[in-house]
């Protein structure tokens, strides 16, 4: 079989990667790819992005499906388009992916169907959102209503910092679309914790739990990014609560979805904020894997992925059943100079050492250029490391990472402090 991943980052590089570990695929296309991607023999990076174009070359390539990565082709309906030729492909329509693309479609939809998640309003007009703000007071969350590549989310902890917020969305228009409509919702305190399954319309097969790192620095500090990092299983995610997140928020979604005449097919990510009585709540939904939370999945998942995705398209997730490492997985991101504010591109990036099995490099933001690998974006790789225990497993990528050099490189030393901070 040849196989179609779409997408260039770290989550599309791991994706690929695993598809390619079957005995039966014998090449993934990823579209556009990275220069990780781009290094593997069993991987051919192609570069197209415009899904009408993909489409053409999945037809004339005969791909057997394609597995859509980012956010951004699924909102824009690559589902939709590729099913109406006939073509298998993995995710959701247009339509269902409205619980990722806009904040206030999945807000109200979960006030729809009694899921939990935090209290919340929806403004366009900034006067009116600014008096809310004044009468429920800070801490205090904002949220651009569309797409904005995880920039659209800030957490004021102060009114002066989330009025701020308030009108760069509305007044400033620094999001464009995006912005012209925001969510502000109640500040949840806990842990987080990201639950992903896969989804075939109606049956759910969950994937092992895991935790991100939202914030660029130790200790949960400074900036929000795409994610510093994330491991697998996740502790806080025990078998009474992954019951209670299927029970109280996945299924319902799914139903829910299904209620309203739209069938959810592909990746379903709650982002979940687990309270100290250890109450679930959603925070958000992806429509989507999550990056970084894919590369430790992947590292874990046992057996051939390439026939999970094919019983998922075929409506058959009923009959699969996934097999783990019994290792954790923790993955390390490693960015660029200024990331998130304005990375830094075209530095040299050397001595990635070679995959074992106990550690994988998987790379997000680079591009091989006259053979030489150079940093192409915000997050550049992420190093995991799989061993017994948490700690043991940090120590494998860490160890990873100190023979990996490019100039402003910048990552954590932390992942994992949640888990090894426990109390058990």
């Amino acid at each position: 079989m040849k196989l179609l991943v779409v997408g260039s980052g770290g989550r599309e590089h791991a994706l690929a990667w695993k598809l390619a570990q079957s005995p039966r695929v014998q090449l993934v296309y990823v579209a556009p790819g990275n220069g990780g991607t781009a290094h593997d023999e069993r991987l051919l990076n192609i570069d197209i992005t415009e899904p009408a174009a993909l489409a053409d070359f999945a037809e004339r390539e005969q791909i057997a499906f394609t597995l859509v990565g980012p956010e951004g082709p699924l909102a824009a309906g690559i589902v939709n388009l590729f099913r109406s030729r006939g073509l298998k492909i993995f995710g959701p329509s247009k339509e269902a992916a409205q619980l990722e693309s806009s904040k206030d479609f999945a807000k109200a939809f979960m006030k729809r169907h009694a899921i939990p998640t935090a209290e919340y309003e929806t403004f366009t007009e900034p006067g009116a959102a600014h008096a809310y703000l004044d009468a429920k007071g800070a801490p205090i969350v904002v949220k651009a209503d569309g797409l904005a590549a995880g920039k659209g989310v800030v957490v004021a902890q102060t009114l002066e910092e989330a009025h701020a917020a308030v009108d760069m969305m509305l007044s400033g228009n620094k999001l464009g679309d995006a912005g012209a409509r925001v969510v502000i919702e109640e500040f949840l305190t806990g842990e987080e914790a990201s639950f992903i399954v896969m989804v075939d319309g109606k049956h759910v097969l969950a994937l092992a739990s895991s935790q991100d790192h939202k914030r660029l620095l130790d200790g949960d500090l400074g900036p929000n990014t795409g994610g510093m990092g994330a491991y697998s299983p996740a502790p806080i995610v025990t078998p009474q609560l992954h019951a209670r997140v299927m029970r109280e928020i996945i299924l319902p979604t799914v139903r829910g979805m299904e209620k309203e005449g739209i069938r959810f097919t592909g990746f379903l990510y709650a982002g979940l904020m687990i309270d100290a009585q250890g109450n679930p709540k959603t925070l958000e939904f992806n429509c989507r894997m999550g990056d970084p939370e894919t590369q430790p999945i992947m590292a874990r998942l046992k057996g051939d992925f390439s026939k999970v995705v094919e019983q998922a398209i075929a409506g058959t997730l009923d009959t699969v059943e996934l097999d783990w490492d019994r290792r954790t997985a923790l993955g390390v991101v490693l960015a660029a100079h200024n990331y998130p504010e304005t990375p830094r591109k075209g530095d040299r990036i050397s001595d990635i050492p070679a995959a074992t099995e106990e550690s994988v490099t998987f790379h997000a933001g680079t591009t091989l250029v006259d053979g030489k690998l150079l940093t192409s974006g915000g997050r550049v790789l992420c190093v995991v490391g799989l061993a017994d225990s948490v700690r043991s497993a940090q120590s494998v990528a860490y160890e990873t990472i100190n023979q990996i050099s490019f100039d402003g490189m910048q990552y954590r030393r932390d992942i994992g402090y949640r888990a090894l901070n426990r109390k058990h």
